[in-house]
């Protein structure tokens, strides 16, 4: 029996043509070869499977060809190449950093730096996973990364850029691979699949494609998985039940049901995919997306954003036509508040199921909203048809005096009776508003036209202006709330109260010591006091302002000790003698 080879070796490139989906990086490397231009250490650094530790094989076996092609690609005849394929080359060493991270593993490494290569003009050694390697082992390793032999090219190769420090940054050329699209990815499992005999459809293979999320090696992984389960007829269902993926179906059916307000078909389909062991936030994630690809496809224009098959496309055109974009901005704030605020949520499946009928409800709601905002528009429309009423009363008259001639003189003057409906023009004014409602009952803008006369009674109400003796009384007890406060209660106990009456309030005006005082009650207290003050006084005419004591008017005080001596000496001539006989300091 033939051994078996996974897919990621057997169909692994063995040249820059055969790369996938790093085009620039492939032309860059072949154009340095092609004019002499090698760097002595590179850094290929990005996501795992992109082709990175394969371009750096690819790489250190072009240099050392002995006839490489016009394209620039090795030959595949000569010695070197023939001992590279059969794994026996010199010239190409491997070591992976994450098992020989040590400082002894960089000596070793060092030490056969120094021997030249037997074929071929370059040794390459290619380091895989390189931030795996100690701080110590950087270290001794940077000498020698800086100033090579000539003979010696490194290839660093690298998932997590990040770790690596910045002076082994510095002493290489840095390449930056990336992902791989799902068509490029699409392509080449299409091409593997037609090699190894298999049938596959299109919508299989786009599954697969998105499973391996940028990843040709994780995507021929899960290629040879589904084989190995659907055989070699694989089917769209067989591969959504292997892949534990969810079916597009399910998205497509549910924005059927949001359209037509049927939450419970919602209900039951989220429960029967909980059923089958899907994750509830899986689901809501790939709700989330099919709405973003039908918002798509409703811009029209972004077919490069849609990676689907062809089949699937014409499918989520169909479905956008029946979508408003309203409803789909709507959908999808509801989707992603509800994956957001998911891992918060005390009971999530219960989170997800109101998610679901809110959904159902966008579409209801709207047409509730409109027929209730009908019969606000129905006295308008009935107000057009009153100014032709009163025309049709005036021509039956004209219809029986058709046949007196003479009569038919004075039609005119009826005629002008339209003149008179096209008169309330003031219908505008609020009060004529009120008498539409001659149908009986009385209509809700009769009613708001007339609120406004509510006020017009209030107004005539006399506010009394509280006197300045209430104020003072009330001033203790406002001084009293801020007792905990200490500065804030000596300056309203103390402070001089001046009062002045306008616009029928009274205004209490108080001193304060400085302007720097002034302005911090004035932006952050004086709301909060004179609402105090007159939920005191019990009367809600009374304003409050803050003034600063005339520097003159400022009393001079004694804070120091010494001075509260001196002020104490002055007053009372025995304490000045008791100083003066004991010689006490006072200072």
């Amino acid at each position: 029996m033939e051994q078996y080879i996974v897919s990621a070796r057997k169909y692994r490139p063995d040249n820059f043509g055969t790369l996938i989906g790093q085009d620039n990086i492939a032309r860059t490397l072949k154009n340095s070869i092609l004019r002499g231009q090698l760097a002595h250490a590179y850094l290929f650094c990005g996501p795992r499977g992109v082709g990175k530790t394969t371009t750096a094989r690819i790489f250190a076996k072009m240099i050392n060809c002995s006839n490489p092609s016009a394209d620039m690609e090795p030959c595949g005849e000569c010695e070197s190449c023939r001992s590279f394929a059969e794994g026996r080359s010199y010239c190409i060493h491997e070591l992976d950093a994450a098992s020989n991270n040590g400082v002894e593993d960089i000596k070793a490494l060092m030490d056969q730096v120094r021997v030249p290569p037997q074929v071929g003009k370059y040794s390459v050694y290619i380091i895989d996973e390189v931030h795996m390697l100690s701080q110590q082992a950087f270290n001794a390793f940077l000498k020698t990364l800086e100033e090579p032999p000539a003979h010696a090219i490194f290839i660093l190769a690298t998932t997590e850029k990040h770790k690596i420090l910045p002076t082994i940054l510095s002493r290489c050329q840095t390449y930056d691979f990336n992902r791989i699209s799902v068509e490029d990815i699409v392509r080449n499992l299409r091409m593997v699949a037609g090699k190894e005999g298999i049938s596959i459809d299109d919508e299989s293979l786009h599954v697969i494609a998105h499973k391996a999320d940028g990843a040709m090696r994780d995507a021929l992984t899960i290629f040879d998985q589904t084989v190995a389960f659907c055989g070699t007829d694989v089917k769209y269902a067989d591969v959504i039940r292997n892949l534990n993926v969810l079916d597009y179906e399910y998205s497509f059916s549910l924005v059927e049901h949001f359209l037509t307000g049927d939450y419970a078909f919602c209900l039951k389909t989220f429960d029967e995919i909980l059923s089958k062991g899907f994750n509830a936030l899986h689901f809501v994630g790939a709700l989330s997306s099919h709405l973003r690809d039908l918002a798509v496809t409703k811009a029209g224009g972004l077919d490069s954003l849609l990676e689907l098959p062809a089949s699937l496309k014409s499918r989520y055109v169909e479905q956008a036509a029946k979508c408003s974009p309203a409803f789909i901005y709507e959908a999808l704030g509801i989707t992603t508040a509800c994956e957001s605020a998911y891992k918060a949520a005390i009971n999530p499946r219960l989170h997800i199921e109101f998610a679901l009928m809110r959904l159902c409800y966008l579409v209801t709601k709207p047409e509730g909203g409109s027929t209730a905002a009908k019969p606000a528009e129905t006295p308008k429309a009935t107000e057009t048809p009153k100014a032709p009423e009163t025309p049709k009363p005036v021509e039956t008259p004209k219809a029986t005096e058709t046949a007196e001639t003479p009569k038919a003189t004075e039609t005119p003057k009826p005629a002008e009776t339209p003149k008179v409906t096209e008169a309330p023009k003031p219908v505008e004014d609020p009060q004529p508003k009120t008498r539409r409602s001659s149908r009986g009952g009385i209509s809700m803008t009769g009613l708001m036209e007339t609120q406004p006369a509510a006020p017009a009674a209030t107004e005539t109400t006399v506010v009394k202006i509280p006197s300045e003796d209430e104020i003072r009384a009330a001033w203790p007890k406002l001084a009293q709330i801020y007792a905990s406060k200490p500065r804030l209660f000596n300056m309203l106990s103390n402070s001089a109260l001046e009062f002045e009456e306008s616009e029928g309030k009274r205004t209490v005006r108080f001193e304060v010591v400085n302007d720097a005082q002034k302005e911090w009650v004035e932006t952050k207290l004086l709301h909060e006091l004179e609402g105090n003050i007159r939920k005191i006084a019990g009367n809600e005419a009374i304003l409050m302002e803050v003034k600063v004591t005339p520097a003159e008017q400022k009393k001079n005080e004694a804070y120091m000790p010494s001075d509260k001596a001196k002020v104490l000496m002055a007053k009372n001539e025995e304490v000045k003698k008791l100083v003066k006989d004991f010689s006490l300091d006072i200072k």
